[in-house]
């Protein structure tokens, strides 16, 4: 059984306009995402798909610049024809998975099952036209929610409110 946490198969932007990211034209690109060294490295795993590639090149500069994720590198999927991510979120963490996929494009179960069959955690991250990201973490089996941060203060917090009501 496989549980998706707040998965969006298909996600529209706000205004419910269909992404233009289908038909990403290398000479639409910016000249330095063009000259990236990991947007080229990411080119020459030849999947085809110049839309998926230019998302996954977003997703991999938020992990590094923004969210501070190690070793993250691009892998070829050929079952998917698309380029997946993996990376560490802290250094000495387990190994995780990542599916940039263009947010009108939809993803079928077993594109899932061939990323989740890999045996490593997976993070499906839908890149909408104005480069937002959305990551969904998928798992195989049941997932137990965290609880609340603080839920002791919590606790402590309403029985104090519920003693100054009386």
């Amino acid at each position: 059984m496989m549980v998706f946490k707040g998965l969006m198969l298909t996600y529209h932007d706000v205004h419910g306009k269909e992404n233009l990211m289908d038909e990403v034209n290398r000479a639409d690109l910016p000249n330095w995402i063009q000259q990236h060294a990991v947007y080229q490295e990411l080119m020459r795993l030849d999947v085809g798909d110049s839309a998926q590639v230019y998302a996954a090149f977003l997703v991999y500069m938020e992990l590094i610049e923004v969210r501070k994720w190690k070793e993250v590198v691009g892998v070829s999927c050929p079952e998917l024809q698309a380029v997946l991510l993996e990376g560490r979120e802290r250094e000495g963490e387990a190994l995780q998975m990542i599916y940039p996929l263009p947010s009108h494009r939809s993803i079928k179960h077993r594109e899932l099952r061939t990323v989740l069959d890999r045996g490593v955690p997976m993070l499906l991250c839908a890149v909408a036209s104005d480069s937002s990201l959305v990551y969904q973490r998928l798992c195989d089996g049941f997932l137990t929610p965290d609880p609340p941060v603080d839920i002791q203060d919590q606790g402590r917090r309403q029985h104090r409110k519920r003693r100054l009501q009386t």
